[in-house]
């Protein structure tokens, strides 16, 4: 499965963008900012279908973590790819170190937000 499988990611926390990346066109950001913006703030995983893609996000401790996908990619394996960016994030900003980083600060020194092969 390439990389183009994966669309768009971001980590936030609660509605702050913190670090996002893509390499397509099109209003991937706005839908999932849009998406973000309804989450519940309890911890837990969700996704939304949408013009054949998935927004899947994954909530814990104030933090969003959001991968869009395309239908073929399956859920597993998003939220797979969410877990692992969960892990990288709170490995490399854990103990508050991103309490205070404002709207999308962390772009360029968060490369993980880029999407991998899953």
């Amino acid at each position: 499965m390439g990389q183009e499988s994966f669309i768009y990611s971001f980590v936030a926390r609660g509605t702050v963008i913190l670090a996002e990346y893509t390499e397509f066109t099109g209003n991937f950001p706005a839908i999932a900012t849009q998406c973000l913006q309804r989450l519940p703030s309890s911890n837990n995983k969700f996704t939304y279908n949408c013009d054949h893609h998935t927004f899947n996000f994954l909530v814990e401790d104030g933090y969003a973590y959001c991968v869009v996908a395309k239908d073929s990619v399956g859920k597993q394996i998003s939220i797979a790819f969410l877990e692992r960016m969960k892990a990288d994030f709170k490995k490399r900003y854990g103990g508050g170190k991103a309490d205070t980083a404002v709207a999308k600060s962390l772009n360029k020194e968060f490369g993980y937000v880029e999407p991998r092969k899953g």
